[in-house]
Protein backbone atom coordinates (compact mmCIF):
# COMPACT_ATOMS: atom_id res chain seq x y z
CA UNK A 1 0.00 0.00 0.00
CA UNK A 2 1.30 2.89 -1.13
CA UNK A 3 1.34 6.40 1.37
CA UNK A 4 1.41 9.52 1.28
CA UNK A 5 4.29 11.82 3.41
CA UNK A 6 1.74 14.17 5.81
CA UNK A 7 2.71 17.72 4.91
CA UNK A 8 2.73 19.99 7.94
CA UNK A 9 0.43 22.64 8.03
CA UNK A 10 1.01 26.10 6.65
CA UNK A 11 -0.68 28.06 9.20
CA UNK A 12 -0.44 29.04 12.42
CA UNK A 13 3.33 30.38 11.95
CA UNK A 14 5.53 30.43 14.54
CA UNK A 15 8.28 33.03 15.48
CA UNK A 16 10.92 31.72 17.71
CA UNK A 17 13.72 33.89 19.17
CA UNK A 18 15.96 32.61 22.35
CA UNK A 19 12.72 31.47 24.94
CA UNK A 20 10.07 33.66 22.67
CA UNK A 21 7.75 32.31 20.58
CA UNK A 22 5.52 34.33 18.32
CA UNK A 23 2.28 32.53 16.90
CA UNK A 24 0.65 34.09 13.59
CA UNK A 25 -2.79 32.87 13.08
CA UNK A 26 -4.41 33.47 9.79
CA UNK A 27 -8.36 34.28 10.07
CA UNK A 28 -10.94 34.88 8.47
CA UNK A 29 -13.08 38.57 10.45
CA UNK A 30 -16.45 38.64 10.33
CA UNK A 31 -16.90 40.90 7.57
CA UNK A 32 -15.53 38.12 5.77
CA UNK A 33 -11.60 39.45 5.15
CA UNK A 34 -8.69 37.79 5.58
CA UNK A 35 -6.86 39.05 9.08
CA UNK A 36 -3.75 38.05 11.02
CA UNK A 37 -3.50 38.00 14.75
CA UNK A 38 -0.21 37.77 16.77
CA UNK A 39 -0.85 35.71 20.28
CA UNK A 40 1.96 36.13 22.67
CA UNK A 41 2.63 36.28 26.28
CA UNK A 42 4.18 39.66 27.78
CA UNK A 43 4.11 40.53 31.95
CA UNK A 44 2.79 37.14 32.42
CA UNK A 45 -0.23 37.79 30.25
CA UNK A 46 -1.73 36.47 26.83
CA UNK A 47 -1.38 39.34 24.37
CA UNK A 48 -3.09 39.54 21.22
CA UNK A 49 -2.77 41.69 17.99
CA UNK A 50 -4.24 42.25 14.43
CA UNK A 51 -3.42 43.09 11.26
CA UNK A 52 -4.68 43.06 7.44
CA UNK A 53 -1.71 41.39 5.70
CA UNK A 54 0.64 38.91 5.97
CA UNK A 55 3.83 40.72 5.47
CA UNK A 56 3.07 43.11 8.08
CA UNK A 57 2.23 40.24 10.48
CA UNK A 58 5.17 38.38 10.41
CA UNK A 59 7.56 41.93 10.21
CA UNK A 60 5.82 42.89 13.48
CA UNK A 61 5.74 39.35 14.89
CA UNK A 62 9.76 39.43 14.38
CA UNK A 63 10.03 42.99 16.08
CA UNK A 64 7.82 41.95 18.93
CA UNK A 65 10.72 38.59 19.45
CA UNK A 66 13.24 40.79 19.37
CA UNK A 67 11.51 43.40 22.22
CA UNK A 68 10.79 40.51 24.30
CA UNK A 69 14.23 38.41 23.87
CA UNK A 70 16.00 41.66 24.84
CA UNK A 71 14.08 42.19 27.68
CA UNK A 72 14.58 38.67 28.49
CA UNK A 73 18.26 39.04 28.58
CA UNK A 74 17.83 42.01 30.70
CA UNK A 75 15.61 40.56 33.21
CA UNK A 76 18.19 37.71 33.73
CA UNK A 77 20.63 40.49 34.48
CA UNK A 78 18.37 41.75 37.50
CA UNK A 79 19.96 41.94 40.82
CA UNK A 80 17.83 41.10 43.76
CA UNK A 81 17.88 45.10 44.47
CA UNK A 82 15.92 45.38 41.25
CA UNK A 83 14.00 42.68 41.74
CA UNK A 84 12.72 43.85 45.34
CA UNK A 85 12.28 47.93 43.44
CA UNK A 86 10.07 46.34 40.63
CA UNK A 87 8.26 43.72 43.09
CA UNK A 88 7.46 47.55 45.10
CA UNK A 89 6.42 49.47 42.51
CA UNK A 90 3.85 47.19 41.52
CA UNK A 91 2.54 46.58 44.22
CA UNK A 92 2.38 50.71 44.41
CA UNK A 93 1.01 50.61 41.55
CA UNK A 94 -1.72 47.29 41.75
CA UNK A 95 -4.44 49.74 43.79
CA UNK A 96 -4.50 52.41 40.83
CA UNK A 97 -5.67 49.19 38.37
CA UNK A 98 -2.78 49.84 36.13
CA UNK A 99 0.41 48.29 35.13
CA UNK A 100 3.79 49.65 36.06
CA UNK A 101 4.54 49.66 32.36
CA UNK A 102 1.74 52.19 32.13
CA UNK A 103 2.43 53.60 35.41
CA UNK A 104 5.83 54.67 33.99
CA UNK A 105 5.13 55.61 30.98
CA UNK A 106 2.55 58.04 32.33
CA UNK A 107 5.19 59.85 34.77
CA UNK A 108 8.21 60.02 31.53
CA UNK A 109 5.17 61.65 29.59
CA UNK A 110 4.45 63.82 32.31
CA UNK A 111 8.02 64.72 33.57
CA UNK A 112 8.85 65.56 29.80
CA UNK A 113 5.87 68.23 30.01
CA UNK A 114 5.90 69.30 33.37
CA UNK A 115 9.32 68.45 35.16
CA UNK A 116 8.04 68.66 38.71
CA UNK A 117 5.48 65.95 38.23
CA UNK A 118 4.08 66.41 41.96
CA UNK A 119 4.39 69.97 41.89
CA UNK A 120 2.22 70.31 38.44
CA UNK A 121 0.04 67.78 40.03
CA UNK A 122 -0.72 70.00 43.00
CA UNK A 123 -0.94 73.55 40.60
CA UNK A 124 -3.59 71.63 38.60
CA UNK A 125 -5.28 70.02 41.43
CA UNK A 126 -5.89 74.11 42.79
CA UNK A 127 -6.79 74.95 39.39
CA UNK A 128 -9.56 72.54 39.36
CA UNK A 129 -11.02 73.98 42.71
CA UNK A 130 -13.77 76.11 42.26
CA UNK A 131 -13.19 79.53 43.64
CA UNK A 132 -16.26 82.82 44.12
CA UNK A 133 -15.00 85.59 41.57
CA UNK A 134 -13.80 89.08 44.11
CA UNK A 135 -12.21 91.95 43.28
CA UNK A 136 -8.95 92.53 45.37
CA UNK A 137 -10.48 95.62 46.75
CA UNK A 138 -13.51 94.16 47.88
CA UNK A 139 -11.81 90.98 49.59
CA UNK A 140 -9.32 93.36 51.30
CA UNK A 141 -12.58 95.06 52.68
CA UNK A 142 -14.11 91.80 54.10
CA UNK A 143 -11.16 90.55 55.47
CA UNK A 144 -10.39 94.00 57.35
CA UNK A 145 -13.90 93.58 58.84
CA UNK A 146 -13.53 90.30 60.13
CA UNK A 147 -10.50 91.00 61.49
CA UNK A 148 -11.89 94.30 63.22
CA UNK A 149 -14.99 91.25 64.10
CA UNK A 150 -12.40 88.92 65.73
CA UNK A 151 -10.59 91.93 68.19
CA UNK A 152 -7.75 93.41 66.28
CA UNK A 153 -6.52 95.98 67.74
CA UNK A 154 -6.89 99.48 65.47
CA UNK A 155 -3.35 100.04 64.87
CA UNK A 156 -3.13 96.95 63.35
CA UNK A 157 -6.26 97.47 61.11
CA UNK A 158 -5.00 100.67 60.55
CA UNK A 159 -1.68 99.01 59.25
CA UNK A 160 -3.65 96.95 57.06
CA UNK A 161 -5.76 99.14 55.46
CA UNK A 162 -3.44 101.89 54.16
CA UNK A 163 -0.68 99.10 52.80
CA UNK A 164 -3.58 97.19 50.86
CA UNK A 165 -5.63 100.03 49.87
CA UNK A 166 -2.60 101.16 48.08
CA UNK A 167 -1.98 97.52 46.75
CA UNK A 168 -5.85 97.00 45.94
CA UNK A 169 -5.62 100.41 43.94
CA UNK A 170 -3.30 98.92 41.57
CA UNK A 171 -5.05 95.44 41.18
CA UNK A 172 -8.62 96.33 39.95
CA UNK A 173 -9.40 92.73 39.26
CA UNK A 174 -10.37 89.54 40.56
CA UNK A 175 -8.22 87.89 43.33
CA UNK A 176 -7.78 84.35 41.94
CA UNK A 177 -6.07 86.05 38.54
CA UNK A 178 -3.06 87.93 40.77
CA UNK A 179 -0.31 85.80 39.71
CA UNK A 180 3.27 85.76 42.08
CA UNK A 181 5.00 87.77 38.61
CA UNK A 182 2.00 90.42 38.82
CA UNK A 183 2.72 91.08 42.42
CA UNK A 184 6.87 90.56 41.99
CA UNK A 185 6.19 93.74 39.63
CA UNK A 186 4.42 95.76 41.68
CA UNK A 187 6.27 95.49 44.53
CA UNK A 188 9.70 96.20 42.73
CA UNK A 189 8.36 98.96 40.87
CA UNK A 190 7.61 100.91 44.18
CA UNK A 191 11.81 101.30 44.63
CA UNK A 192 10.66 100.55 48.55
CA UNK A 193 13.67 100.53 51.49
CA UNK A 194 13.92 96.45 52.28
CA UNK A 195 11.97 97.34 55.72
CA UNK A 196 9.06 98.67 54.15
CA UNK A 197 9.54 95.35 50.80
CA UNK A 198 8.98 93.37 53.26
CA UNK A 199 5.80 95.06 55.63
CA UNK A 200 4.33 95.13 51.97
CA UNK A 201 5.26 91.69 51.53
CA UNK A 202 4.07 90.45 54.82
CA UNK A 203 0.46 92.60 54.50
CA UNK A 204 -0.16 91.21 50.97
CA UNK A 205 0.49 87.47 52.16
CA UNK A 206 -1.95 88.24 54.90
CA UNK A 207 -4.34 88.79 52.22
CA UNK A 208 -4.09 86.40 50.13
CA UNK A 209 -4.20 83.77 53.30
CA UNK A 210 -7.77 85.09 53.73
CA UNK A 211 -8.40 84.78 49.97
CA UNK A 212 -7.02 81.63 49.86
CA UNK A 213 -9.75 80.38 52.81
CA UNK A 214 -13.16 82.15 51.80
CA UNK A 215 -12.53 80.62 48.07
CA UNK A 216 -11.64 83.86 46.41
CA UNK A 217 -8.19 82.52 45.34
CA UNK A 218 -7.00 79.18 44.16
CA UNK A 219 -3.65 79.60 45.99
CA UNK A 220 -1.37 82.16 47.56
CA UNK A 221 0.86 84.20 44.74
CA UNK A 222 2.58 85.69 47.59
CA UNK A 223 4.80 82.48 48.83
CA UNK A 224 7.31 82.54 45.63
CA UNK A 225 7.62 86.17 46.00
CA UNK A 226 10.97 87.43 46.79
CA UNK A 227 12.38 87.85 50.13
CA UNK A 228 14.68 90.62 51.01
CA UNK A 229 17.78 90.85 53.89
CA UNK A 230 16.59 93.74 56.14
CA UNK A 231 19.78 94.99 57.63
CA UNK A 232 19.69 96.42 60.92
CA UNK A 233 22.53 99.13 61.83
CA UNK A 234 23.44 99.69 65.48
CA UNK A 235 20.68 99.87 68.25
CA UNK A 236 20.35 103.68 68.66
CA UNK A 237 19.73 104.52 72.25
CA UNK A 238 19.80 108.05 74.17
CA UNK A 239 22.33 109.15 76.95
CA UNK A 240 20.92 110.06 80.23
CA UNK A 241 21.95 113.74 79.24
CA UNK A 242 19.96 113.62 76.12
CA UNK A 243 16.76 111.91 77.93
CA UNK A 244 16.79 114.98 80.29
CA UNK A 245 17.23 117.67 77.88
CA UNK A 246 14.22 115.81 75.73
CA UNK A 247 11.87 116.03 79.40
CA UNK A 248 12.78 119.54 79.36
CA UNK A 249 12.05 120.71 76.43
CA UNK A 250 8.94 118.46 75.81
CA UNK A 251 5.47 120.22 75.40
CA UNK A 252 3.05 119.00 78.74
CA UNK A 253 1.04 117.07 76.60
CA UNK A 254 3.87 115.32 75.45
CA UNK A 255 5.51 114.96 78.54
CA UNK A 256 4.05 112.16 80.01
CA UNK A 257 4.23 109.89 76.90
CA UNK A 258 7.86 110.89 76.59
CA UNK A 259 8.91 109.54 80.36
CA UNK A 260 6.98 106.82 79.86
CA UNK A 261 8.93 105.66 76.44
CA UNK A 262 11.85 106.08 78.19
CA UNK A 263 11.45 104.26 81.83
CA UNK A 264 8.80 101.98 81.25
CA UNK A 265 9.81 100.88 77.89
CA UNK A 266 6.32 100.95 75.86
CA UNK A 267 6.12 100.89 72.09
CA UNK A 268 5.08 103.82 70.15
CA UNK A 269 1.65 102.10 69.23
CA UNK A 270 1.27 101.33 73.08
CA UNK A 271 1.71 104.80 74.13
CA UNK A 272 -0.97 105.74 71.54
CA UNK A 273 -3.33 103.58 73.18
CA UNK A 274 -2.40 103.54 76.84
CA UNK A 275 -5.11 104.88 79.38
CA UNK A 276 -4.68 106.78 82.28
CA UNK A 277 -6.59 103.92 84.31
CA UNK A 278 -3.96 101.44 82.98
CA UNK A 279 -1.47 103.46 85.43
CA UNK A 280 -1.28 102.92 88.88
CA UNK A 281 0.98 105.39 90.64
CA UNK A 282 0.28 104.07 94.17
CA UNK A 283 0.52 100.44 93.02
CA UNK A 284 4.03 101.07 91.08
CA UNK A 285 2.99 99.78 87.87
CA UNK A 286 1.79 99.99 84.51
CA UNK A 287 -0.26 97.84 82.78
CA UNK A 288 -0.63 96.64 79.07
CA UNK A 289 -3.72 94.97 78.38
CA UNK A 290 -3.58 92.45 75.63
CA UNK A 291 -5.67 94.74 73.45
CA UNK A 292 -2.89 97.38 73.88
CA UNK A 293 -0.19 95.22 73.65
CA UNK A 294 1.74 94.42 70.20
CA UNK A 295 1.79 91.02 71.14
CA UNK A 296 -1.91 90.41 72.06
CA UNK A 297 -0.62 89.67 76.11
CA UNK A 298 -1.42 92.19 78.55
CA UNK A 299 1.82 92.67 81.05
CA UNK A 300 2.61 94.39 83.97
CA UNK A 301 5.80 96.78 83.88
CA UNK A 302 7.11 98.32 87.11
CA UNK A 303 6.91 102.28 87.50
CA UNK A 304 10.91 103.17 89.20
CA UNK A 305 11.08 105.84 91.21
CA UNK A 306 12.11 108.73 88.58
CA UNK A 307 9.30 108.06 86.50
CA UNK A 308 7.01 108.24 89.19
CA UNK A 309 8.24 111.78 90.30
CA UNK A 310 7.98 112.25 86.02
CA UNK A 311 3.96 111.29 86.31
CA UNK A 312 3.42 112.62 89.38
CA UNK A 313 2.65 115.97 88.35
CA UNK A 314 -0.30 114.35 85.98
CA UNK A 315 -2.38 112.65 88.91
CA UNK A 316 -5.87 112.79 88.05
CA UNK A 317 -5.61 112.73 84.54
CA UNK A 318 -8.29 110.57 82.43
CA UNK A 319 -8.38 109.05 79.12
CA UNK A 320 -5.71 108.75 76.83
CA UNK A 321 -2.42 109.24 77.93
CA UNK A 322 -1.66 110.39 74.64
CA UNK A 323 -4.72 112.78 73.27
CA UNK A 324 -3.37 113.71 70.04
CA UNK A 325 -3.71 111.95 66.27
CA UNK A 326 -1.20 109.34 64.68
CA UNK A 327 0.68 111.55 62.68
CA UNK A 328 0.95 114.04 65.55
CA UNK A 329 2.60 111.78 67.86
CA UNK A 330 5.54 111.65 65.36
CA UNK A 331 5.55 115.58 64.75
CA UNK A 332 5.59 115.79 68.47
CA UNK A 333 9.22 113.67 68.66
CA UNK A 334 10.63 115.76 66.24
CA UNK A 335 9.50 118.81 67.70
CA UNK A 336 10.70 118.20 71.39
CA UNK A 337 14.39 116.69 69.71
CA UNK A 338 14.25 119.90 67.48
CA UNK A 339 13.44 122.13 70.53
CA UNK A 340 15.94 119.96 72.61
CA UNK A 341 19.14 120.82 69.75
CA UNK A 342 18.98 117.14 69.32
CA UNK A 343 18.40 114.63 66.55
CA UNK A 344 15.58 112.31 67.21
CA UNK A 345 16.57 108.54 67.52
CA UNK A 346 14.18 105.99 65.52
CA UNK A 347 12.78 103.86 68.59
CA UNK A 348 15.56 104.61 71.03
CA UNK A 349 12.68 105.54 73.89
CA UNK A 350 12.42 101.68 74.16
CA UNK A 351 15.86 100.48 72.73
CA UNK A 352 16.96 102.75 76.22
CA UNK A 353 14.79 101.49 78.37
CA UNK A 354 15.60 97.92 77.74
CA UNK A 355 19.60 98.46 77.48
CA UNK A 356 19.68 100.31 80.53
CA UNK A 357 17.18 98.38 82.34
CA UNK A 358 19.22 95.07 81.30
CA UNK A 359 22.24 96.78 82.55
CA UNK A 360 21.02 97.59 85.53
CA UNK A 361 19.19 94.28 86.48
CA UNK A 362 21.47 91.85 84.89
CA UNK A 363 18.42 89.55 84.06
CA UNK A 364 17.32 89.12 80.87
CA UNK A 365 14.32 87.07 81.48
CA UNK A 366 13.19 90.07 84.20
CA UNK A 367 13.62 92.59 81.04
CA UNK A 368 11.91 90.29 78.76
CA UNK A 369 8.97 90.46 80.58
CA UNK A 370 8.54 94.09 81.12
CA UNK A 371 9.08 94.93 77.32
CA UNK A 372 7.24 92.60 76.41
CA UNK A 373 9.95 90.45 74.05
CA UNK A 374 11.66 86.98 74.47
CA UNK A 375 14.70 86.69 76.46
CA UNK A 376 17.18 85.07 73.64
CA UNK A 377 15.44 88.96 71.44
CA UNK A 378 16.47 91.00 74.63
CA UNK A 379 19.89 90.18 75.73
CA UNK A 380 21.00 90.08 71.41
CA UNK A 381 20.14 93.36 70.84
CA UNK A 382 20.80 94.88 74.18
CA UNK A 383 23.62 92.93 75.99
CA UNK A 384 26.55 95.14 77.08
CA UNK A 385 25.48 97.96 75.37
CA UNK A 386 25.94 100.15 78.39
CA UNK A 387 27.21 99.84 81.41
CA UNK A 388 25.35 99.52 85.26
CA UNK A 389 26.58 102.53 86.18
CA UNK A 390 25.36 104.40 83.03
CA UNK A 391 22.01 102.50 83.90
CA UNK A 392 21.76 104.76 87.54
CA UNK A 393 22.47 107.68 85.54
CA UNK A 394 19.25 106.90 82.84
CA UNK A 395 16.90 105.70 86.18
CA UNK A 396 17.97 108.76 88.27
CA UNK A 397 17.22 111.65 86.01
CA UNK A 398 14.41 113.66 87.93
CA UNK A 399 12.25 116.64 86.83
CA UNK A 400 13.72 120.21 87.72
CA UNK A 401 13.30 120.72 91.30
CA UNK A 402 12.64 117.16 92.48
CA UNK A 403 15.18 116.41 95.22
CA UNK A 404 17.51 113.64 94.58
CA UNK A 405 17.54 110.98 96.94
CA UNK A 406 21.19 110.36 97.81
CA UNK A 407 24.45 111.89 96.33
CA UNK A 408 24.11 114.09 93.21
CA UNK A 409 26.01 115.15 90.57
CA UNK A 410 24.97 117.78 88.30
CA UNK A 411 23.87 117.21 84.69
CA UNK A 412 22.63 120.49 82.70
CA UNK A 413 19.97 120.61 80.35
CA UNK A 414 18.07 123.27 78.49
CA UNK A 415 14.70 124.00 79.88
CA UNK A 416 14.24 127.68 78.47
CA UNK A 417 15.38 129.10 75.29
CA UNK A 418 18.12 127.10 72.98
CA UNK A 419 21.30 127.53 73.91
CA UNK A 420 20.44 128.94 77.81
CA UNK A 421 21.18 126.73 81.19
CA UNK A 422 18.50 127.75 83.57
CA UNK A 423 17.59 124.62 85.52
CA UNK A 424 19.68 121.28 86.07
CA UNK A 425 18.38 117.77 86.27
CA UNK A 426 20.28 115.97 89.13
CA UNK A 427 21.28 112.52 89.03
CA UNK A 428 22.09 110.08 91.41
CA UNK A 429 26.40 109.54 91.57
CA UNK A 430 27.49 106.07 90.71
CA UNK A 431 27.14 103.38 93.79
CA UNK A 432 23.64 105.06 95.23
CA UNK A 433 20.39 103.45 95.68
CA UNK A 434 18.45 105.37 93.64
CA UNK A 435 15.72 104.32 91.44
CA UNK A 436 14.32 100.66 90.81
Amino acid sequence: MKTTPTRKPKWPKRIALGNVTIVIYKRTTPNGKTGFMLAYKQDGKRKFDSYGDEATAIQEANTKARQLSTLGVKAAQLTDDDLRACVTAMDAVKPLGISLTDAVSRFVEAFNIAGDVVAAAKFYKARKKPVTPKLVADVVAEMISVKELHGASKRYLQDLGNRLKRFAADFTKNAFSVTTADIQAWLDNQHFAAENYMSFRRVINVLFVFAVRRGYAHDNPVLDVENVKVKHGETQIFTPQEIAKLLAAAPPEFLPVLAIGAFAGLRSAELERLEWSDVDLEGGHITIGADKAKTASRRVVPISDNLAAWLAKCDGQQGNVWKGRHHEFYVAQEDTAKAADLKWKQNALRHSFCSYRLAKTQNAAQVALEAGNSPQMIFAHYHALVKPADALQWFSVLPEGEAAPVTTKVVPVVTGRRGSSQGVTRMPAVGTAAAN
